[in-house]
Protein backbone atom coordinates (compact mmCIF):
# COMPACT_ATOMS: atom_id res chain seq x y z
CA UNK A 1 0.00 0.00 0.00
CA UNK A 2 1.53 3.07 -1.32
CA UNK A 3 -0.49 5.81 1.48
CA UNK A 4 -0.07 9.41 -0.33
CA UNK A 5 0.54 8.24 -4.21
CA UNK A 6 -2.99 6.86 -4.49
CA UNK A 7 -1.71 3.38 -5.55
CA UNK A 8 -2.45 0.16 -3.63
CA UNK A 9 -3.71 -3.82 -4.30
CA UNK A 10 -5.80 -2.15 -7.12
CA UNK A 11 -3.16 -0.08 -8.71
CA UNK A 12 -1.54 -0.61 -11.97
CA UNK A 13 2.20 0.05 -12.55
CA UNK A 14 2.80 3.41 -14.30
CA UNK A 15 4.96 4.02 -16.98
CA UNK A 16 7.59 6.60 -17.37
CA UNK A 17 8.52 7.96 -20.50
CA UNK A 18 11.19 5.95 -20.64
CA UNK A 19 10.06 2.56 -20.30
CA UNK A 20 10.01 -0.15 -23.00
CA UNK A 21 6.22 -0.49 -23.32
CA UNK A 22 6.51 -3.77 -25.31
CA UNK A 23 7.14 -6.59 -22.69
CA UNK A 24 3.36 -5.60 -21.69
CA UNK A 25 2.12 -6.65 -24.99
CA UNK A 26 4.86 -9.78 -25.64
CA UNK A 27 1.60 -11.66 -24.89
CA UNK A 28 0.09 -11.13 -28.39
CA UNK A 29 3.34 -13.82 -29.50
CA UNK A 30 1.79 -16.48 -27.30
CA UNK A 31 1.90 -20.07 -28.74
CA UNK A 32 -1.90 -21.41 -30.23
CA UNK A 33 -1.81 -23.62 -27.51
CA UNK A 34 -1.39 -20.91 -24.87
CA UNK A 35 -4.11 -18.39 -25.94
CA UNK A 36 -7.14 -20.49 -24.95
CA UNK A 37 -5.88 -19.32 -21.63
CA UNK A 38 -6.89 -15.86 -22.66
CA UNK A 39 -10.97 -15.83 -22.18
CA UNK A 40 -9.95 -16.74 -18.40
CA UNK A 41 -7.65 -14.26 -17.92
CA UNK A 42 -9.52 -11.23 -18.90
CA UNK A 43 -12.64 -12.72 -16.84
CA UNK A 44 -10.32 -12.54 -13.88
CA UNK A 45 -8.90 -9.30 -15.05
CA UNK A 46 -12.69 -7.72 -14.98
CA UNK A 47 -13.90 -9.49 -11.64
CA UNK A 48 -11.08 -8.01 -9.85
CA UNK A 49 -11.71 -4.08 -11.46
CA UNK A 50 -15.22 -4.31 -9.80
CA UNK A 51 -13.97 -5.73 -6.26
CA UNK A 52 -11.36 -2.71 -6.36
CA UNK A 53 -14.24 -0.15 -7.67
CA UNK A 54 -16.52 -1.50 -4.43
CA UNK A 55 -13.82 -1.39 -2.32
CA UNK A 56 -12.76 2.22 -2.63
CA UNK A 57 -16.66 2.89 -2.79
CA UNK A 58 -16.58 1.51 0.93
CA UNK A 59 -14.13 3.44 1.73
CA UNK A 60 -15.27 6.89 0.75
CA UNK A 61 -18.68 5.98 3.06
CA UNK A 62 -16.42 5.08 5.81
CA UNK A 63 -14.84 8.32 6.02
CA UNK A 64 -17.82 10.44 7.17
CA UNK A 65 -18.66 7.92 9.37
CA UNK A 66 -15.80 8.03 11.39
CA UNK A 67 -15.93 12.03 12.13
CA UNK A 68 -19.45 11.60 13.46
CA UNK A 69 -19.80 11.75 17.07
CA UNK A 70 -20.57 8.62 19.59
CA UNK A 71 -23.74 8.11 21.25
CA UNK A 72 -23.59 8.46 24.65
CA UNK A 73 -23.00 5.63 26.53
CA UNK A 74 -26.03 3.83 28.20
CA UNK A 75 -25.95 3.08 31.69
CA UNK A 76 -27.97 1.71 34.86
CA UNK A 77 -28.55 4.28 37.83
CA UNK A 78 -29.73 4.06 40.79
CA UNK A 79 -32.32 6.82 42.52
CA UNK A 80 -31.15 8.19 46.29
CA UNK A 81 -34.00 8.42 48.61
CA UNK A 82 -33.75 7.90 52.47
CA UNK A 83 -34.42 5.73 54.42
CA UNK A 84 -34.57 3.94 57.87
CA UNK A 85 -31.48 2.55 58.58
CA UNK A 86 -30.54 0.59 62.64
CA UNK A 87 -27.03 0.08 62.22
CA UNK A 88 -25.50 -2.91 63.79
CA UNK A 89 -22.37 -4.52 65.02
CA UNK A 90 -21.02 -7.50 66.37
CA UNK A 91 -17.80 -7.62 68.79
CA UNK A 92 -15.86 -10.02 70.60
CA UNK A 93 -16.40 -10.15 74.52
CA UNK A 94 -15.84 -12.33 77.62
CA UNK A 95 -17.54 -13.62 80.52
CA UNK A 96 -16.14 -12.37 83.82
CA UNK A 97 -17.40 -13.66 87.71
CA UNK A 98 -19.14 -10.65 89.97
CA UNK A 99 -16.11 -11.32 91.69
CA UNK A 100 -12.79 -13.38 91.53
CA UNK A 101 -9.41 -14.13 93.69
CA UNK A 102 -6.83 -16.24 93.60
CA UNK A 103 -6.05 -17.65 97.67
CA UNK A 104 -3.05 -16.34 98.82
CA UNK A 105 -1.43 -17.21 102.58
CA UNK A 106 -0.56 -14.25 104.34
CA UNK A 107 2.66 -15.54 105.98
CA UNK A 108 4.53 -18.65 105.45
CA UNK A 109 4.41 -21.95 106.53
CA UNK A 110 3.20 -25.88 106.35
CA UNK A 111 -0.47 -26.75 105.65
CA UNK A 112 -1.69 -29.03 108.32
CA UNK A 113 -4.72 -28.70 107.14
CA UNK A 114 -6.46 -28.30 103.80
CA UNK A 115 -10.41 -27.89 103.69
CA UNK A 116 -10.62 -27.00 99.40
CA UNK A 117 -13.85 -28.43 98.04
CA UNK A 118 -12.74 -28.35 94.41
CA UNK A 119 -15.84 -26.92 92.43
CA UNK A 120 -18.09 -26.80 95.27
CA UNK A 121 -19.70 -23.67 96.47
CA UNK A 122 -18.56 -22.68 100.14
CA UNK A 123 -19.67 -19.39 101.67
CA UNK A 124 -17.79 -16.34 103.03
CA UNK A 125 -15.33 -17.30 105.49
CA UNK A 126 -15.28 -20.83 105.49
CA UNK A 127 -12.01 -22.54 106.96
CA UNK A 128 -10.05 -23.13 103.97
CA UNK A 129 -6.60 -24.12 105.09
CA UNK A 130 -4.37 -23.90 107.78
CA UNK A 131 -0.64 -23.26 108.95
CA UNK A 132 1.29 -24.36 111.33
CA UNK A 133 1.21 -22.21 114.39
CA UNK A 134 2.39 -24.34 117.02
CA UNK A 135 5.82 -22.18 117.36
CA UNK A 136 3.46 -18.87 117.41
CA UNK A 137 1.49 -20.14 120.38
CA UNK A 138 4.44 -21.31 122.27
CA UNK A 139 5.75 -17.83 121.94
CA UNK A 140 2.38 -16.56 122.98
CA UNK A 141 1.85 -18.95 125.81
CA UNK A 142 5.06 -17.11 126.94
CA UNK A 143 4.49 -13.74 126.96
CA UNK A 144 0.51 -14.22 128.50
CA UNK A 145 2.58 -15.91 131.41
CA UNK A 146 5.31 -12.61 131.62
CA UNK A 147 2.12 -10.03 131.48
CA UNK A 148 0.41 -11.78 134.37
CA UNK A 149 3.47 -11.45 136.58
CA UNK A 150 4.11 -7.73 135.11
CA UNK A 151 0.40 -7.12 135.96
CA UNK A 152 0.69 -7.98 140.06
CA UNK A 153 3.93 -6.17 140.15
CA UNK A 154 2.27 -3.00 138.91
CA UNK A 155 -0.33 -3.23 141.36
CA UNK A 156 2.08 -3.50 144.19
CA UNK A 157 3.48 -0.99 142.99
CA UNK A 158 0.60 1.22 142.67
CA UNK A 159 -0.42 0.74 146.45
CA UNK A 160 3.14 1.44 147.36
CA UNK A 161 3.32 4.45 144.78
CA UNK A 162 0.12 5.62 147.13
CA UNK A 163 2.04 5.78 150.62
CA UNK A 164 4.81 7.40 148.34
CA UNK A 165 7.05 3.99 148.60
CA UNK A 166 8.29 4.13 145.22
CA UNK A 167 8.83 6.78 143.00
CA UNK A 168 6.64 7.73 140.29
CA UNK A 169 9.79 6.63 137.95
CA UNK A 170 9.72 3.31 139.29
CA UNK A 171 6.10 2.96 138.95
CA UNK A 172 5.68 4.44 134.95
CA UNK A 173 8.36 1.32 134.33
CA UNK A 174 6.29 -1.30 135.43
CA UNK A 175 3.45 0.17 134.12
CA UNK A 176 5.26 0.29 131.18
CA UNK A 177 6.33 -3.57 131.26
CA UNK A 178 2.76 -4.31 131.44
CA UNK A 179 1.72 -2.39 127.91
CA UNK A 180 4.84 -3.71 125.90
CA UNK A 181 3.44 -7.22 126.85
CA UNK A 182 0.14 -7.00 125.89
CA UNK A 183 1.35 -5.27 122.11
CA UNK A 184 3.09 -7.74 121.95
CA UNK A 185 0.49 -10.77 122.59
CA UNK A 186 -1.45 -8.15 120.11
CA UNK A 187 1.04 -8.81 117.61
CA UNK A 188 1.19 -12.43 118.27
CA UNK A 189 -2.34 -13.34 118.28
CA UNK A 190 -2.49 -11.09 114.58
CA UNK A 191 0.49 -13.59 113.06
CA UNK A 192 -1.71 -16.86 114.31
CA UNK A 193 -4.72 -15.61 112.95
CA UNK A 194 -2.86 -14.95 109.21
CA UNK A 195 -2.14 -19.03 109.54
CA UNK A 196 -5.79 -19.70 109.16
CA UNK A 197 -7.32 -19.52 105.68
CA UNK A 198 -10.90 -18.38 104.92
CA UNK A 199 -13.39 -18.02 101.96
CA UNK A 200 -12.86 -13.98 101.06
CA UNK A 201 -16.38 -14.61 99.79
CA UNK A 202 -19.42 -16.98 98.66
CA UNK A 203 -18.09 -18.29 95.48
CA UNK A 204 -17.66 -21.30 93.47
CA UNK A 205 -14.08 -23.25 94.40
CA UNK A 206 -11.67 -23.83 91.53
CA UNK A 207 -8.77 -26.13 91.37
CA UNK A 208 -6.49 -27.09 94.54
CA UNK A 209 -2.92 -25.99 93.65
CA UNK A 210 -1.48 -27.78 96.74
CA UNK A 211 -1.06 -30.77 99.19
CA UNK A 212 -1.43 -31.50 102.75
CA UNK A 213 2.04 -30.90 104.29
CA UNK A 214 3.20 -28.16 101.78
CA UNK A 215 5.52 -25.24 102.43
CA UNK A 216 3.96 -22.41 100.97
CA UNK A 217 4.34 -18.44 101.18
CA UNK A 218 2.37 -15.51 100.06
CA UNK A 219 3.32 -16.41 96.43
CA UNK A 220 1.52 -19.79 96.50
CA UNK A 221 -1.76 -19.72 95.01
CA UNK A 222 -4.51 -22.25 97.40
CA UNK A 223 -7.17 -22.19 94.77
CA UNK A 224 -9.35 -19.30 92.83
CA UNK A 225 -12.55 -18.78 94.26
CA UNK A 226 -15.10 -17.30 91.40
CA UNK A 227 -18.68 -15.61 92.50
CA UNK A 228 -21.04 -17.01 89.83
CA UNK A 229 -24.23 -15.80 91.14
CA UNK A 230 -23.88 -12.80 88.74
CA UNK A 231 -21.82 -12.65 85.82
CA UNK A 232 -20.53 -10.31 83.83
CA UNK A 233 -19.66 -9.53 80.15
CA UNK A 234 -16.80 -7.14 78.96
CA UNK A 235 -16.39 -6.23 75.53
CA UNK A 236 -14.55 -3.75 73.92
CA UNK A 237 -16.32 -0.69 70.90
CA UNK A 238 -14.40 1.28 68.34
CA UNK A 239 -13.94 4.96 69.53
CA UNK A 240 -16.26 6.29 67.07
CA UNK A 241 -19.51 4.64 68.99
CA UNK A 242 -18.79 6.16 72.45
CA UNK A 243 -20.85 8.44 72.52
CA UNK A 244 -24.01 5.94 71.31
CA UNK A 245 -23.41 3.69 74.60
CA UNK A 246 -25.97 4.61 77.10
CA UNK A 247 -26.00 3.27 80.96
CA UNK A 248 -28.65 0.51 81.01
CA UNK A 249 -28.71 -0.53 77.08
CA UNK A 250 -29.86 -3.90 76.56
CA UNK A 251 -27.31 -6.36 74.59
CA UNK A 252 -27.71 -9.75 73.34
CA UNK A 253 -25.07 -12.29 72.71
CA UNK A 254 -24.00 -15.81 72.40
CA UNK A 255 -21.26 -18.42 73.46
CA UNK A 256 -19.36 -21.12 71.57
CA UNK A 257 -21.38 -24.55 71.13
CA UNK A 258 -24.88 -22.67 71.45
CA UNK A 259 -27.12 -20.79 69.34
CA UNK A 260 -29.25 -19.65 72.31
CA UNK A 261 -29.60 -15.53 72.32
CA UNK A 262 -28.59 -14.07 75.69
CA UNK A 263 -29.21 -10.61 77.14
CA UNK A 264 -27.06 -8.52 79.40
CA UNK A 265 -27.46 -5.07 80.60
CA UNK A 266 -24.89 -2.14 79.96
CA UNK A 267 -23.54 -0.97 83.97
CA UNK A 268 -20.83 0.66 83.53
CA UNK A 269 -17.67 1.58 80.63
CA UNK A 270 -14.17 2.69 81.37
CA UNK A 271 -12.98 5.90 82.24
CA UNK A 272 -10.67 6.39 79.11
CA UNK A 273 -10.11 5.13 75.06
CA UNK A 274 -7.56 2.33 75.21
CA UNK A 275 -4.80 4.15 73.01
CA UNK A 276 -3.68 1.67 71.32
CA UNK A 277 -6.68 0.14 70.12
CA UNK A 278 -8.57 2.97 70.04
CA UNK A 279 -11.20 1.30 71.69
CA UNK A 280 -13.58 1.78 75.04
CA UNK A 281 -14.27 -0.77 77.43
CA UNK A 282 -18.01 -1.82 78.27
CA UNK A 283 -19.17 -4.04 80.91
CA UNK A 284 -22.90 -5.53 81.36
CA UNK A 285 -24.62 -7.58 84.11
CA UNK A 286 -25.49 -10.67 82.06
CA UNK A 287 -30.01 -10.94 82.80
CA UNK A 288 -30.65 -14.48 84.18
CA UNK A 289 -28.87 -17.50 85.08
CA UNK A 290 -27.49 -20.24 82.54
CA UNK A 291 -25.22 -23.41 83.82
CA UNK A 292 -23.22 -23.47 80.53
CA UNK A 293 -21.84 -19.70 81.33
CA UNK A 294 -18.39 -19.96 82.92
CA UNK A 295 -16.54 -17.14 83.65
CA UNK A 296 -13.57 -16.35 80.80
CA UNK A 297 -16.00 -17.73 78.01
CA UNK A 298 -15.72 -16.01 74.48
CA UNK A 299 -19.00 -14.46 73.44
CA UNK A 300 -20.27 -13.08 70.66
CA UNK A 301 -21.81 -9.71 71.32
CA UNK A 302 -24.35 -7.93 69.07
CA UNK A 303 -25.67 -4.27 69.62
CA UNK A 304 -27.77 -2.47 67.98
CA UNK A 305 -27.93 1.51 68.13
CA UNK A 306 -30.78 3.66 67.56
CA UNK A 307 -31.94 4.28 64.39
CA UNK A 308 -31.14 7.00 61.66
CA UNK A 309 -34.61 8.10 60.17
CA UNK A 310 -32.49 9.46 57.07
CA UNK A 311 -29.94 7.67 55.85
CA UNK A 312 -28.95 7.29 52.47
CA UNK A 313 -27.45 4.14 51.18
CA UNK A 314 -26.47 3.24 47.79
CA UNK A 315 -25.00 -0.21 46.20
CA UNK A 316 -21.61 -1.24 47.33
CA UNK A 317 -20.47 -0.94 43.03
CA UNK A 318 -21.65 2.79 43.01
CA UNK A 319 -18.67 3.66 45.37
CA UNK A 320 -15.42 4.20 43.49
CA UNK A 321 -12.00 4.13 45.92
CA UNK A 322 -9.66 6.69 45.13
CA UNK A 323 -6.20 7.25 46.55
CA UNK A 324 -7.25 10.20 48.67
CA UNK A 325 -11.35 9.34 49.52
CA UNK A 326 -13.95 7.81 47.41
CA UNK A 327 -16.00 9.12 44.54
CA UNK A 328 -19.69 8.12 42.52
CA UNK A 329 -21.17 8.94 39.76
CA UNK A 330 -23.70 11.11 39.25
CA UNK A 331 -25.94 12.14 36.36
CA UNK A 332 -27.05 15.17 35.82
CA UNK A 333 -28.11 16.32 32.42
CA UNK A 334 -26.79 13.77 30.36
CA UNK A 335 -23.66 14.15 31.83
CA UNK A 336 -21.35 12.26 33.99
CA UNK A 337 -19.93 13.91 37.46
CA UNK A 338 -17.72 12.51 39.90
CA UNK A 339 -18.48 13.76 43.10
CA UNK A 340 -16.67 12.61 46.09
CA UNK A 341 -18.26 10.91 49.44
CA UNK A 342 -17.99 10.25 52.61
CA UNK A 343 -19.11 6.39 53.45
CA UNK A 344 -20.40 5.06 56.76
CA UNK A 345 -20.91 1.54 57.80
CA UNK A 346 -21.90 -1.32 55.03
CA UNK A 347 -24.25 -4.11 54.93
CA UNK A 348 -23.81 -7.23 51.90
CA UNK A 349 -24.89 -4.94 49.36
CA UNK A 350 -25.34 -1.53 50.52
CA UNK A 351 -22.64 1.67 51.87
CA UNK A 352 -23.90 4.63 53.93
CA UNK A 353 -23.22 7.73 52.39
CA UNK A 354 -22.95 10.25 55.51
CA UNK A 355 -21.87 13.20 53.00
CA UNK A 356 -21.73 14.17 48.99
CA UNK A 357 -25.23 12.86 47.85
CA UNK A 358 -28.74 14.30 48.30
CA UNK A 359 -32.22 12.73 47.90
CA UNK A 360 -33.07 12.78 44.35
CA UNK A 361 -29.62 12.31 43.06
CA UNK A 362 -28.81 9.81 40.09
CA UNK A 363 -25.64 7.42 40.88
CA UNK A 364 -24.65 5.29 38.02
CA UNK A 365 -23.91 1.65 38.76
CA UNK A 366 -23.13 0.20 35.65
CA UNK A 367 -20.57 0.53 33.09
CA UNK A 368 -18.17 2.88 36.18
CA UNK A 369 -14.65 1.34 34.36
CA UNK A 370 -15.73 3.18 30.87
CA UNK A 371 -17.49 6.31 31.96
CA UNK A 372 -15.06 9.57 32.33
CA UNK A 373 -15.57 12.47 33.52
CA UNK A 374 -17.83 15.03 31.77
CA UNK A 375 -18.82 12.34 29.46
CA UNK A 376 -22.06 12.03 28.07
CA UNK A 377 -24.38 9.24 29.21
CA UNK A 378 -27.74 7.98 29.05
CA UNK A 379 -29.98 6.20 31.55
CA UNK A 380 -31.50 2.67 30.57
CA UNK A 381 -32.77 2.03 33.58
CA UNK A 382 -33.68 2.82 37.16
CA UNK A 383 -32.41 -0.54 38.85
CA UNK A 384 -34.55 0.56 42.42
CA UNK A 385 -37.54 2.19 40.64
CA UNK A 386 -39.90 -0.23 42.24
CA UNK A 387 -38.78 0.72 45.64
CA UNK A 388 -38.37 4.32 45.03
CA UNK A 389 -41.92 4.25 43.91
CA UNK A 390 -42.83 2.48 46.93
CA UNK A 391 -41.44 5.11 49.00
CA UNK A 392 -43.43 7.57 47.55
CA UNK A 393 -46.47 6.43 48.65
CA UNK A 394 -45.42 5.66 51.75
CA UNK A 395 -44.66 9.02 52.63
CA UNK A 396 -47.66 10.32 50.49
CA UNK A 397 -50.10 8.38 52.85
CA UNK A 398 -48.43 9.70 56.25
CA UNK A 399 -48.82 13.24 54.94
Amino acid sequence: MHGDSGEGICSFPRLNATDNPLPLFTFLRLHPNQMRFIPFVLVFAALFLVSCNKKKKEAANAKPAAGAKAPPMKVDGYLVKTEPFQENIEVPGTIVANEVAEIHPEVSGRIVQLNVAEGKYVSKGTLLAKLYDGDLRAQLNKLQIQLALAEKTEERQAQLLKIQGISQQDYDISLLQVNSLKADIGILQTSIAKTVIRAPFSGKLGLKAISPGAYVTPATVIAVINQTDQLKLDFSIPEKYTSQIKIGQLVTFTIEGSKKQLGAKIIATESNVMENTRSLTVRAAVMGKDEALLPGAFAKVQLSFDPDPNAILVPTQAVLPQARGKKVILYKGGTAIFADVTTGVRDSARVQILEGLNAGDTVVVTGLLSVRPDAKIQIGKIVNAGSAQAADKTEEKKK
